[in-house]
């Protein structure tokens, strides 16, 4: 039955904090790959018991007292990222982003010729990206099982239609655009237009389904570094870390259909937007132990980064039916404010010299995502149950990398290895989500300078579902695989060499 024609102004005075903030927002922000200098990138990012590199002070802040002169590096990064979307057919979509992967200095502000003591002490700066949040997707197909409308019925259910927009805002828009409306005989349950709001049970499918996304951003740090090298034995440091965070998120859902409907409808449009921006804080502690010259081992500890976190949000629904009905709505945007604290991180690793002509190095990660947590930055919001959610949804995670380096005179020949374990609990959608990098490069140096190169693939995949479903449907989901090729060029110059 249809109803009355009453628009409803929808207001968005929903609960703020209710709005976005889920498990996956803490995991993507949670995540680290460690973005740097190509050197670093080719050796698949293995220099907790290296250092030499500036990318090392995001990593192991005891890497800036191997340093033994200044140096400077810059290093810009060409991502070319394909994702293929399975979804009754597939459809594969790409996306190509120049950026700035690295850049920074050290600084050898005391140095000696002692062998005993406090040899050198350096000071350093270098921002390094530490996640690329670059993607766009397309999922494409036909639904023979359900609807995003159910998903706005369902939601709906239990409220009167004056309550939608203060409970539901996207199920209030749906409704003012006629996708959705009142079952036969009741005020409080649902139907949708694939069953006439229930006058044409039970619902035709059937439709064309196509979702584009696109996700834009990446989060980076902003490294302070101290460090020094006792003895030619014991190298320590020290960085404070300012991390940078931005973050989009945009997708159009459209549902469109041929069949001659009861309920006259032919297509929907719904656009869903949401981009955070946030900055935060935290330090980190390491040492590198060389107790044999051909031998280093390395040890960090990371704390939680505290962000605190800007947020903002519209959506919006178009409809079209086949009597010429045409109805736009759309939801005020909202900005909002949340804080969110990411796990510690605990990392060693081993690196082996062989003569002067080749390095070897193994790191292990420890980080616990299920101990990321939300926090109220002033509104009140209580996070308690968001945070439990994350408590049982991500669990503790081992990440490992090798690397490798071959010297031939000023030549060098490098290559690497990744793995990023799965942070999902078993029995999650996602728990077998983990990801796999290799990686691999070459470098020129000639006294003061050097010039390096470096090609790195990650791959992975997961599911995505289009909505949330009770179990009576068949679930709306899509298959993603994604590979990321990063290709990096770091150009150096060292004073006082």
């Amino acid at each position: 039955m249809k109803r009355i024609c009453l628009i409803i102004s929808s207001i968005l005075c929903v609960s703020i904090g209710a709005l976005a903030q889920n498990v996956d927002d803490a995991l993507r922000y949670s995540q680290v790959f460690y973005g740097g200098t190509a050197r670093f990138m080719s050796m698949g990012g293995a220099f907790t018991s290296l250092g030499g590199d500036i990318s090392s002070l995001s990593q192991n802040p005891a890497g800036i007292g191997v340093f033994r002169s200044s140096e400077m590096t810059v290093t810009p990064q060409l991502m070319y990222i394909k994702t293929s979307a399975s979804f009754n057919g597939i459809s594969e979509d790409y996306l190509y982003n120049f950026n700035l992967n690295q850049a920074g200095f050290v600084s050898n502000v005391l140095s000696s010729n002692k062998t005993t003591g406090l040899v050198t002490f350096n000071f350093g700066y270098s921002f390094n990206k530490t996640n690329n949040l670059n993607q766009s997707v397309i999922i494409h197909g036909k639904n023979s099982e359900s609807s995003m409308a159910d998903y706005w019925s369902g939601i709906s259910d239990g409220f009167y239609k004056h309550e939608l927009g203060d409970n539901v805002p996207d199920a209030a828009i749906a409704f003012d655009a006629w996708v959705i409306d009142t079952l036969p005989g009741s005020n409080t349950q649902y139907g949708t237009v694939y069953s006439n709001y229930g006058d044409n049970p039970p619902s035709r499918y059937g439709q064309d389904v196509s979702r584009l996304i696109t996700y834009d951003g990446f989060t980076g740090e902003h490294a302070i570094s101290f460090g020094g090298n006792y003895s030619n034995k014991i190298y320590f440091g020290g960085t404070f870390g300012i991390s940078q965070l931005r973050y989009s998120s945009y997708y159009q859902h459209t549902e469109s259909t041929n069949l001659a409907l009861p309920s006259a409808f032919k297509n929907f449009t719904y656009v869903d937007y949401f981009e955070n921006t946030g900055t935060g804080y935290g330090f980190k502690l390491g040492a590198i132990y060389k107790p044999v010259e051909t031998v280093r081992i390395g040890v960090a500890f990371h704390s939680p980064t505290w962000y605190y976190i800007n947020a903002y949000f519209y959506d919006n629904i178009t409809s079209n039916f086949t009597d010429g009905g045409h109805y736009e709505y759309s939801n005020n945007p909202m900005r909002y404010e949340y804080g969110l604290a990411t796990p510690f991180r605990f990392l060693t690793g081993v690196g082996i010299q062989i003569k002067k002509v080749a390095l070897l190095s193994f790191d292990y990660e420890f980080a616990d995502y299920s101990s990321a947590h939300f926090y109220q930055t002033g509104d009140g919001y209580n996070y308690t149950e968001k945070n439990n959610n994350i408590r049982n949804s991500l669990k503790s995670t081992s990440n490992f990398r090798a690397g490798g380096e071959y010297r031939l005179k000023n030549v060098y020949f490098r290559g690497g290895y990744g793995y990023y374990g799965k942070a999902f609990k078993p029995g999650e959608d996602n728990a077998d989500l983990d990801y796999t990098s290799f990686s691999a490069g070459t470098g020129f140096r000639e006294r003061n300078i050097s010039i390096d190169f470096g090609y790195t693939h990650y791959s992975y995949s997961q599911k995505y579902y289009l909505y949330p479903l009770d179990s009576s449907y068949d679930p709306a989901l899509a298959n993603l695989s994604t590979n990321q090729n990063m290709f990096t060029l770091t150009f150096g110059y060292r004073f006082g060499y």
